[in-house]
């Protein structure tokens, strides 16, 4: 079973200050040791970063670049994307080809928004899914607390199956390349 692991959104306007997300440097911590193990095995790592005209996350802003403190490697591949799916008319497909690729672990911000399209996008298209669950993290709402946000999409997630593909919502420590 072919493997990649997508990592979205993990940039500076959302690792710092006003919008920075829950426990994110235990999430970022997780995120290293996925991506570690991710290369260890020779399994592709693909960078997601969003942008937004006229926000901290506009093109080559300081707030568009991948946060400090996430290990990154030349070899990694890198996409843009300007919607919360990280498929919606970008590259990614042509990276992980469904004949290619059956299995996309997906970690990274925010978990009610990209995380949330992108691994219901990938179910949709016939991937395998595994989110991790304690390496996708958010920011408060005006109902939520971003900790429930977190689990309450790690519970929801979990209980989605598609009719080829399914979502298994697993901790970093237990996920195997």
């Amino acid at each position: 079973m072919t493997t990649a692991l997508l990592i979205i959104d993990v940039q500076h306007a959302l690792c710092t200050g006003e919008y920075e997300c829950f426990e994110i440097k235990r999430v970022i911590d997780n995120i290293n040791d996925l991506s570690a193990a991710a290369r260890d095995a020779g399994v592709s790592v693909i960078l997601i970063q969003h942008e937004e005209e006229g926000s901290p996350l506009a093109h080559n802003a300081q707030g568009w670049q991948l946060a400090e403190g996430l290990e990154t490697s030349p070899k990694d591949l890198r996409v843009r994307k300007t919607t919360p799916d990280s498929f919606y008319q970008t590259n990614l497909q042509k990276l992980v080809p469904r004949e290619d690729f059956e299995r996309l672990i997906i970690c990274g911000l925010q978990t009610d928004y990209c995380v949330n399209a992108t691994v219901r996008q990938a179910l949709k298209l016939g991937y395998d899914v595994v989110l991790a669950a304690d390496a996708h993290s958010t920011v408060d709402n005006a109902s939520m607390t971003a900790e429930d946000i977190i689990a309450e999409h790690n519970k929801d997630l979990a209980h989605l199956t598609g009719s080829v593909a399914r979502i298994d919502v697993t901790r970093t420590r237990d996920i195997r390349f």
